[in-house]
């Protein structure tokens, strides 16, 4: 939940097929190939395939088996074995210890809430609750217990942010901002024992809170241009530069410190003084989202820090640490997004039983049951995928495609809601000062931005399920072809189909594969009322999807990298049919006929969507029955969420 807009996602602008292999196995990439072949600028070549790199980097810090060709949804597109046991996680039963530390920070948060003392003159969260946080353990949730923390698994936080957000959903952020995409991930992951000794308790104890340092004002998607550099002068580095929308950056905390260092990208994990000086100056500015923390430009004039302070990762360079924490901040995401629209929900709730119109409160009214209905069924498709991509990294795998749904989802969702369900119920007092929505209208629209914008994660998420297949079957392809010097292939020219008599041989046989070897039936689990057919639809279609999307490689071939819109439609669909699977799996699981119907709505509303069609009368029902049941109480995910006093309620006339 940071503005520091790290997309890490200037390699979606452009597909590539290039192996996950090491820059030793392959200096050249496919991509860079391919852009040349398509009239692309020297510079925009290479980037794309420093980013690319960076990103095969990335993928090789996990075994094998955890790798991207081996994730749920690559594997559920391409492979034979449809592997619905992917699609199911198990629970996680929390430790005692860490019971208690998640159970004393949300009450620090509850008290604090309720006396009106989170928040300090400024509107910023007080040092005093961030410091009574850090007293019961609540920064230390993901440092392990050798250095102070809990260590407690990815698939206990996630949830546990998203009961936080319905307290403060600042909170919260603050929490993924100091653990997932702060400086606690790159210790952890690339610090040397001696780096993790003198920074991890710092950072359990919350003595020391973090943040990262990426973005620049010249430097956002194009992660490339940075311009920050670090100099090496005797025991220290000297650095000079600017970074902006730094989330949880002021004066006396610790930063992973993105810089170039001899060329290449560097992180300095550096301490930043108690006080601005000559070598260090925050920048601020007016900014409408995050306004209840500190969101600030970084100014270095020959900043010193410790040599010994360079993260050094065993493979890849800056850019590796900075890629490898953004999948937990984009589950942490989609996690306190959830909290945020329990929150709506339990503050539409006193407003829909007060306001009459023609003599009826307007929750009896079904357009209004229908908004209740949709929001709980939102909710229960990002808890959903908040479940489903936890366990997932706690597994030990990358999960970049399927924490990129719960990112997208989870965000847009959020928006959703908040405009078209919560804004429309609450009508012009929306828009009075004091109000849930007027007040954070930008804290629930901003999120779409974070952790990588929508779109752009789509082309991400669509470059990496294209990426195998592309090696494999369409680089040898576009190798003939460059050696024979084609530029505009036609299978019907003899000339061209005799140049790639060879290289077309492995496509041709996968393609007859696919076509003709009967599909293998999935076994799926026992689920109740209409969510056993909703989890056959998204395996089906699933199974279909290697033929379009190999399809859309087939006939766009080299020029692919400039179909944006056809590749974030195709992402898309693929993102939603996934979150079909996922939510009807994750219902079948649950006793609560509410959920499981919350369930029905979603995929109901995600088919039509996929489909093209109209909503049918029976789904009307079950939309309005489950506004209905969540208006009488039946939704226990928003028991105990304390709603806002409703703003001017006029008394009516007898």
């Amino acid at each position: 939940m940071s503005l520091d807009m790290r997309d890490a996602d200037a390699r979606q602008d452009v597909i590539d097929t290039s192996a996950h292999e090491s820059p030793a196995e392959s200096k050249t990439t496919f991509a860079e190939e391919a852009l040349r072949l398509g009239g692309k600028s020297e510079t925009e070549v290479r980037k794309t395939g420093a980013i690319d790199r960076a990103d095969d980097e990335v993928e090789g810090l996990f075994a094998p088996q955890y790798q991207t060709v081996h994730s749920p949804v690559h594997r559920a597109i391409w492979n034979d074995e449809f592997p619905i046991d992917l699609f199911q996680p198990s629970g996680i039963q929390p430790a005692p210890e860490s019971n208690i530390v998640m159970e004393s920070s949300l009450e620090i948060a509850r008290r604090h809430r309720r006396a009106g003392t989170l928040y300090d003159e400024r509107g910023k969260v007080s040092e005093a609750v961030l410091g009574e946080l850090g007293c019961a353990g609540y920064w230390g949730l993901l440092v392990d217990r050798e250095y102070g923390g809990q260590g407690v698994p990815f698939g206990m936080f996630a949830p546990f942010l998203t009961r936080m957000a319905t307290i403060d959903p600042t909170i919260a952020g603050l929490a993924s901002v100091h653990g997932c995409i702060g400086a606690v991930d790159p210790i952890r992951t690339f610090g040397t024992p001696e780096q993790k000794a003198k920074y991890l308790p710092l950072l359990a104890s919350g003595e020391r809170l973090s943040a990262f340092a990426l973005t620049e004002p010249g430097a956002g998607s194009d992660l490339t241009a940075l311009r920050t550099r670090a100099v090496l002068d005797g025991d220290h580095y000297v650095v000079n530069g600017e970074k902006l929308f730094i989330t949880n950056a002021i004066c006396g905390r610790t930063i992973g410190l993105v810089c170039l260092i001899d060329d290449k990208p560097a992180v300095l994990i550096a301490d930043l003084p108690e006080e601005e000086n000559e070598h260090f100056q925050l920048v601020t500015y007016g900014l409408y989202a995050l306004k209840h923390t500190n969101n600030n430009g970084l100014r270095f004039r020959d900043f010193r820090v410790p040599k010994e302070n360079l993260l050094k990762p065993e493979r890849g360079d800056g850019l590796t640490v900075a890629y490898h924490g953004l999948n937990l901040g984009r589950v942490a995401l989609c996690a306190t997004a959830s909290g945020n629209m329990r929150l709506m929900l339990a503050n539409m709730l006193p407003w829909a039983r007060f306001r009459h119109t023609y003599g009826e409160a307007i929750e009896r009214r079904e357009l209004v049951r229908r908004r209740l209905g949709r929001l709980a069924s939102m909710i229960v498709g990002s808890d959903a995928l908040v479940a489903w991509c936890s366990w997932l990294l706690d597994q030990g795998y990358r999960g970049e495609m399927e924490c990129i749904i719960a990112k997208i989802f989870g965000s847009e969702a959020q928006k959703d809601a908040a405009i078209e369900l919560f804004m429309k119920t609450h009508g012009g007092r929306s828009f009075i000062h004091g109000h849930l929505f007027g007040d954070n209208v930008h804290e629930f629209l901003a999120p779409c931005i974070y952790e990588g914008e929508g779109e752009m994660l789509g082309m991400a998420f669509f470059k990496s399920l294209v990426k195998d297949h592309g090696k494999r079957f369409f680089e040898p392809i576009g190798k003939a072809l460059q050696e024979a010097g084609i530029k505009n292939p036609n299978p019907m020219n003899p000339a061209h189909a005799w140049a790639l008599r060879h290289a077309m041989v492995p496509y041709a046989k996968w393609f007859a594969k696919y076509q003709f070897s009967p599909s293998r039936s999935v076994e799926l689990p026992r689920l109740p009322g209409p969510l056993t057919a909703h989890a056959d639809f998204a395996v089906k279609r699933l199974r279909k999807a290697a033929g379009e999307i190999s399809g859309t490689m087939r006939k766009h071939q080299l020029k692919l990298a400039d179909r944006q819109c056809r590749m974030a439609d195709l992402s898309q669909r693929i993102q939603d049919t996934v979150t079909i699977l996922v939510t009807a799996l994750h219902a079948g699981r649950s006793d609560s006929v509410t959920v499981q119907l919350a369930a029905d709505v979603l995929c109901s509303d995600l088919r039509n969507k996929l489909l093209g069609r109209r909503p049918s009368d029976r789904e009307l029902r079950s939309a309005t029955r489950l506004g209905e049941m969540v208006a009488e109480g039946g939704f226990a995910s928003i028991a105990g969420i304390e709603p806002d006093a409703i703003l001017m309620p006029y008394e009516q006339d007898d």
